[in-house]
């Protein structure tokens, strides 16, 4: 019981942070400060969590599915940003 409690908090700040995220991304477009494109990228993990609930079918192993994917992906996204960074490309 207290994983599915904690899962479902973690989900609540997600959700708190995706609205966050979505009225400071809209408030900053119609502001002019950034790119569409660059607002669009905070949807990965959303998208991430709907594959992963949608494969898996329950909330709480598409939670770690989600959480564990998007460490691999932050961990290749380091080594490509140090390799760039130290060769100049």
């Amino acid at each position: 019981m207290i994983n599915s409690l904690a899962v479902g908090l973690a989900l609540g700040l997600i959700g708190i942070g995706i609205i966050g995220i979505v009225v400071s991304g809209i408030r900053n477009i119609i502001n002019g400060k950034s790119e569409f494109k660059r607002i669009t990228v905070m949807l990965v993990p959303v998208l991430v969590f709907v594959i992963s609930y949608f494969l898996l079918g329950t909330f709480e192993q598409a939670g770690v599915a989600t959480m564990s994917i998007m460490i691999i992906l932050m961990m290749i996204s380091i080594l490509i940003t140090g390799t760039r960074g130290t060769f100049k490309f």
